[in-house]
């Protein structure tokens, strides 16, 4: 995941929307202790700092050193640059040893990561009972622009990573391994939405923020040339004009599943 967003970090840090105040409430009145919480994959830190009024501390992991670099300070926070080989027992130590995690969130990064080795951490971390995961991604609803935005869209599928689909499927065929909490659960995700006021500098920011368009760049290839570009910016009325974006977002959350008791 780290070299999807290590050159694209700064890009990323201003241009992706923020996320309502009350979605934090509502998870951490969820949680049956609010000592700890881990926002794995943080990025910027946008969710660790809202998760971070709720919680005592919250120690926040990136893979990626650049999109750490651009996180949003605060005091109760600890960032932590956690690379892709740092092994279990050590990630275990770092978020405190077993069972001391009240809440893991995960914002829109979840579907990048090996999920049968976070799985496993998450239950090693999480405090039974009483501890939760959740787990949120977005689409983008271009409104009137969604012809123009369908054919940038349909330049951009070879680029993609393949895991991103489960983002563009709004995580229903995410594999999600707990007990749901009435939040989403694996198969049915919560949906919700977010807006954001955006000029058309952020609007563009946004879309050279996607992965898919720093891989195609990579490879030669310039989704957003200057033609694509002034097209996006007729479609979008001038550059001087603020437009409401509505994203489309959906959240999965649960509790570890207990293990049922057999009889010897």
């Amino acid at each position: 995941m780290a070299g999807l967003f290590e050159k694209q970090a700064a890009t990323y840090a201003d241009a992706r929307p923020s996320y309502p105040k009350e979605w934090f409430a509502k998870l951490a009145s969820l949680t049956a202790h609010h000592t700890l919480a881990w926002d794995a994959g943080t990025g910027n830190g946008q969710a660790a700092v809202s998760i971070a009024e709720h919680y005592e501390q919250v120690i926040a992991t990136d893979v990626s050193e650049a999109q750490l670099n651009h996180a949003f300070p605060h005091p109760k926070v600890r960032y932590v640059h956690t690379p892709l080989s740092t092994p279990e027992p050590d990630l275990v130590s770092i978020l405190g040893g077993e069972g001391s995690v009240d809440l893991v969130t995960v914002a829109q990064a979840v579907h990048w990561f090996d999920l049968s080795r976070f799985y496993s951490l998450v239950n090693r971390v999480l405090r039974k009972p009483g501890g939760v995961i959740a787990v949120w991604g977005y689409n983008y609803n271009m409104g009137h622009l969604e012809d123009v935005m369908k054919r940038l869209f349909e330049t951009t599928i070879p680029y993609w990573d393949p895991r991103a689909w489960y983002a563009f499927d709004r995580y229903r065929t995410l594999p999600f391994p707990f007990q749901g909490i009435g939040f989403g659960s694996e198969g049915d995700p919560f949906c919700l939405d977010l807006e954001q006021d955006m000029t058309f500098d952020g609007f563009l920011r946004m879309l050279k923020s996607w992965s898919a368009v720093t891989t195609a760049m990579e490879q030669g290839v310039d989704l957003l040339s200057q033609e694509v570009v002034k097209e996006l910016e007729a479609e979008w009325g001038g550059s001087s004009v603020v437009r409401r974006l509505r994203y489309e977002a959906f959240m999965l959350a649960g509790t570890p599943k207990l293990e049922n008791s057999r009889c010897s």
